[in-house]
């Protein structure tokens, strides 16, 4: 795997941006179907942090599918807790 391929995109669900690409390339799949595939933006962000990056991926796989696709929607979490909570480090 190169160092590219091994960067993390999705922190909270630790999806890769290799993980992202394969998955892409292989089901030529919308940024809502990639994201169900792979997790990927389903953590405690809620796709804060790797929605967009998300949808670039899905972009230089398909470049049609963002101008007629829905956006992802992405929402904070209920109640904001702390890493150390989360943890288990209080």
């Amino acid at each position: 795997m190169s160092n590219k391929e091994s960067v993390v995109i999705c922190r909270c669900e630790e999806v890769t941006y290799g993980q992202l690409q394969t998955t892409a390339n292989e089901h030529k799949c919308t940024a809502r179907e990639l994201k169900l595939r792979t997790r990927a933006g389903m953590g405690f962000c809620g796709g804060r942090t790797c929605r967009l990056t998300v949808d670039r991926i899905i972009e230089s796989v398909i470049p049609e599918v963002l101008s007629s696709e829905i956006p992802l929607k992405y929402q904070p979490p209920i109640r904001p807790v702390t890493f150390g909570t989360v943890g288990g480090n209080q």
